[in-house]
């Protein structure tokens, strides 16, 4: 049996930990994960033991990033001797191209699937956002740290390159790294026919976004909204978008919500093209819980996705439950939470990109 690494995050203050921040302290042993209080500081890992297993998650249908695999797979295996997982689909192509690969692990159910925070110390994923959107959702409960490597058409969770993998990885697995904390919702579908609101179906976790929609229905969404036991807002429109932080810059952003700091925890509440021009988005804050019902009055039933899929239908007197999830999504960082959130807007979206403004001032005579 291999001995999983364990090891520990924690908030410094300028590189240097002091008694003033001790309850700051996000411990990982062994895959649990247990948070006390969060905070905005830069969040730092450093291994108790070496890392041992490593699993990677690739991009589909793409030669370069097979390649890159393989390559990868190698020098880990030669120069690091880990123990590499990946997924049963690159296993077998690992397998056509060379007997060489044998070595490599993989799954054969989803119960396996369930158990490999056990077995993982660290996953490297090769694609863009889509890969690290999927790497999160193998992950039910606790998430090992995972290193994304831009090889997709978005990158604002991917901001290591891939040509200098080697560097990355042998930083990474030496330590300590900054790491950015990224929470997903819990969400929970609860039907009118339930006996309680403990009756619920198989919860969701979503990292980026759970979206609430008409559908094909040609009638605007009827929602009533609850913060808690507040009455929030009756929602008319196309529909709801409640996003975390780290979504904020996905579809939230399209529909007029704000850009956060994916550090910053909270819960985004985003109408889409509401009926209404005073209707504005709105943030909660992380501790709330949100529930979304369509009442029995609406005309037509509405539409819930996670992440862009696994479509539920949300008929009248239906329910959707949020709140924010245990277990948040641990990212490697190239350089500091802030510095990768702030690149990642300037080249992914041009933010505030325009000419400068020509001086016309009076000359010196």
């Amino acid at each position: 049996m291999i001995k999983k690494a364990s090891f520990k995050l924690s908030w410094f203050c300028k590189g240097e930990q002091s008694d003033q921040y001790k309850h700051d302290i996000v411990s990982f042993e062994r895959g649990n994960i247990t948070t006390a209080e969060r905070s905005s500081k830069q969040i730092s890992l450093k291994w108790e033991s070496c890392p041992q297993t490593v699993l990677i998650l690739t991009k589909p249908n793409s030669v370069s990033v097979q390649i890159l695999c393989a390559e990868m797979i190698r020098w880990l295996r030669q120069r690091k001797k880990l123990h590499i997982y990946v997924e049963p689909r690159v296993r077998v192509e690992l397998l056509t191209e060379s007997s060489y690969f044998n070595f490599v692990e993989t799954w054969n159910n989803d119960k396996e699937v369930l158990m490999l925070h056990d077995k993982v110390d660290l996953v490297v994923t090769l694609g863009g956002d889509g890969t690290v959107l999927w790497a999160a959702s193998m992950f039910k409960g606790p998430v090992p740290p995972i290193v994304p490597f831009s090889l997709g058409s978005l990158g604002f969770m991917t901001p290591f390159y891939s040509e200098h993998y080697k560097e990355c990885l042998e930083s990474i697995l030496k330590g300590p790294i900054s790491i950015t904390l990224r929470h997903r919702l819990l969400c929970h579908v609860i039907r009118d026919a339930a006996k309680n609101e403990y009756e619920t179906e198989e919860p969701m976790l979503v990292l980026n976004e759970v979206t609430i929609d008409r559908g094909i229905s040609s009638f605007l969404t009827n929602l009533e909204c609850y913060c808690d036991n507040s009455f929030v807002t009756c929602v008319q429109g196309d529909g709801l978008i409640l996003s975390t932080t780290s979504g904020s810059t996905a579809y939230s952003l399209a529909a007029g919500g704000s850009m956060v700091h994916p550090q910053v925890p909270g819960i985004l509440f985003t109408p889409i093209c509401p009926h209404s021009l005073s209707f504005r988005p709105l943030i909660f804050p992380e501790h709330v819980t949100l529930r979304v019902q369509v009442p029995f009055n609406s005309r037509s039933p509405a539409w819930a996705s996670f992440d862009g899929k696994d479509r539920k239908q949300l008929a009248p007197g239906d329910a959707l439950v949020c709140s924010i999830a245990p277990w948040p999504v641990p990212t490697a960082c190239l350089v500091d939470s802030t510095n990768d959130f702030l690149r990642s807007i300037h080249e992914g979206l041009h933010w505030n990109l325009r000419k400068t403004q020509s001086f016309d001032g009076p000359r010196d005579t």
